[in-house]
């Protein structure tokens, strides 16, 4: 995917920075006219075994955003110096993944998720896993830590047919199956892309 030096989100207009409390996901409400800025964390690390393995999270219950799976990440708060300072602090904040613990390795390709009005910015990071998961829990139901060659096999790649309030019709949703949760949306397409790479050893892994 397309990287995006430092430079270049370093900053960003303070008009667009929004308060801490806000996490991005698949919301399904109109996008406003200007999308909004937030950053997403990439967690990835190899287990005592070596196997690979992506550090996601499930939403709580409640709100647009319940229930789904996504990376940790949110809007930018006004105290953030750039879009990956956002997406390591809401690491720490959301899952207490200390920002000593995750090495950015890469600025992925930007995102535009139109139907809840983001622009994401994802960061690929390896990560030392900490000994136990802090999730922040009026927002975080649970980690998961899906290896990556399970969320590459064809036999987790799914695709059914959704409704969302802003379209007439049906909408075709790809997804990976993870247990028996979906992961689809804006992290959908983000980490669908990486997993031929990470299994080929990309980036040092």
């Amino acid at each position: 995917m397309l990287a995006h030096s430092q430079e270049e989100i370093a900053h960003v207009p303070p008009h667009r920075r929004l308060p801490v409390a806000s996490r991005v996901s698949e919301a399904t409400v109109s996008a406003p006219h200007e999308l909004l800025d937030a950053a997403v964390l990439v967690p990835v690390y190899r287990d005592a075994a070596g196997e690979l393995r992506v550090v996601l999270l499930r939403r709580a219950e409640g709100g647009p955003h319940g229930g789904q799976i996504a990376f940790p990440g949110g809007k930018l708060d006004l105290a953030d110096a750039s879009l990956r300072d956002a997406a390591l602090r809401e690491a720490h904040e959301e899952i207490g993944l200390p920002p000593s613990n995750a090495t950015v390795l890469e600025t992925l390709g930007t995102i535009e998720v139109k139907v809840s009005g983001f622009r994401v910015h994802p960061f690929l990071a390896r990560v030392v896993r900490p000994v136990e998961w802090k999730i922040a829990e009026r927002e975080v139901a649970e980690v998961l830590e899906p290896r990556v060659s399970d969320l590459a096999d064809p036999a987790n790649l799914d695709a059914n047919m959704q409704r969302f309030p802003q379209w007439p019709e049906p909408v075709r949703i790809e997804f990976i199956r993870i247990g028996e949760h979906q992961l689809w949306g804006a992290t959908y397409r983000v980490l669908k892309p990486l997993l031929p790479k990470l299994l080929e050893g990309g980036w040092g892994f």
